[in-house]
Order: structure tokens, then sequence, then C-alpha cells
């Protein structure tokens, strides 16, 4: 088993791992709109193995129409703070000494600490933050990290994505994600905050299912 968590350094909201507490849909952060989604990609562990590379390769965010830049792992030592078990409870975890990965275009993977920069557009309104992996699993079934909101963007908030391979031999794919607005639109018509969730939603969808991939 290994996991990481990012400790140091500053995100824009107060409730860090949230997404992983298992009563956060009825009792989000303050001020904040959760969401949660699951979805079957297939079975086996060939789709688990082929679904890890491509979200930890920032798959889901590119598949999204986000574009991914200025990938900066964290310096130093790998962060070794709270991790979280599957029932979200914190625990120590293993430091994580591993060589850092990366994709076919030399993109590092994403890690405990990374720094990443999205752009594009979510609902048909502009993307535009930099966001940082606070906490990544990376088990024999089970895989995923999540995002906080560091600044820039018009939501401030977290996402967990997570992929499964459960002891009936399917795969699933679960996103969480709380959302407090920040930009002017946004606070002004907190709608849109829902719309651009699913919007995401939609896209994640996308990018991982191979469903979409194939067509069919």
């Amino acid at each position: 088993m290994r996991r990481g968590s990012f400790q140091a350094g500053t995100v824009d909201y107060a409730a860090v791992g949230a997404t992983q507490a298992p009563d956060l849909m009825g009792y989000p952060p303050k001020g904040t709109t959760p969401a949660e989604a699951s979805w079957r990609l297939g079975s086996g562990e060939s789709r688990f193995v082929t679904s890890s590379e491509s979200l930890l390769g920032w798959g889901a965010q590119r598949g999204a129409g986000l574009q991914v830049s200025d990938v900066r792992p964290a310096s130093g030592p790998m962060y070794s703070g709270v991790g979280f078990d599957a029932d979200g409870n914190a625990v120590q975890p293993s430091r994580l000494d591993d060589e850092q990965r990366f994709d076919a275009d030399g993109v590092p993977f994403a890690g405990a600490g990374t720094t990443v920069h999205l752009r594009g557009r979510v609902g048909g309104m502009r993307a535009d933050a930099e966001l940082r992996v606070i906490s990544v699993v990376d088990e024999p079934r089970r895989v995923g990290f999540s995002l906080g909101t560091v600044g820039g963007s018009v939501v401030s908030g977290e996402e967990s994505f997570l992929l499964e391979w459960r002891d009936d031999d399917e795969v699933w794919f679960t996103v969480r994600a709380f959302d407090k607005p920040t930009g002017l639109l946004y606070r002004v018509w907190r709608p849109l905050v829902r719309r651009r969730r699913r919007a995401l939603f939609q896209g994640y969808l996308q990018a991982m299912s191979p469903m979409y991939a194939t067509g069919s």
C-alpha cells in the first residue's frame, strides 16, 4: 500500500480532506455545495490498471477538455502526512519513496504536493486555476487522488477521484467534490456552481469510460 497527503503550503479553503468524509453529501463544509457520482467502467484487472494509469496521468482532466500545464511535483522528500482509509478515517500513511512517474509526454503523474494549472472551458464558461494534489492513494485495488484549489478559480474547494477494483471484479470510478463560489458571477447566480459541477462530472465520465472511448 502507498499513500501520501499534502500537508505543507496553502490552499484557499479550510476543510482539507473533506471529500473523504462518508457524510459529505449530508454535512458538507459550511457554505459549499457537495456533489458525488459513481460510474462502472468495466471489470477485471486489465481495466483497473489501464484506468489507473490514465487517472494518475491527468486523463480525467484532459478528457474533460481542460489543458494541464505547469505540473510541478513537490520539492524535497515526498509528503507523508495524514492519509485516509476506505471509510474516510484519517490514518498515518507509509512514506512514498518511489521515484516520480511520468506519462508518455514527460508530464509528472499526480503525486502528493504536486501543483498543476488547469485551463479550458466548463459549461461554456472559462476555467483557469491553480490546484494542488493534497492526497494520493495507490493500492492494489484502490487508486486515486484529491485536488484542492490554490487560487484563481471561480470556485473554492476540493475534488477527489477514486478507482476501485471491487471484490466482484467490477471497476468503479467515483468523483466527490465540494465547491463555494468565489467569482462574482458565481456568487450572484449560485446555480452556476451546480451547472459547472454537472459539466465537469460528465467530462470526467467521458474521459474515463471505455463506452465513450469506443463510441459504443
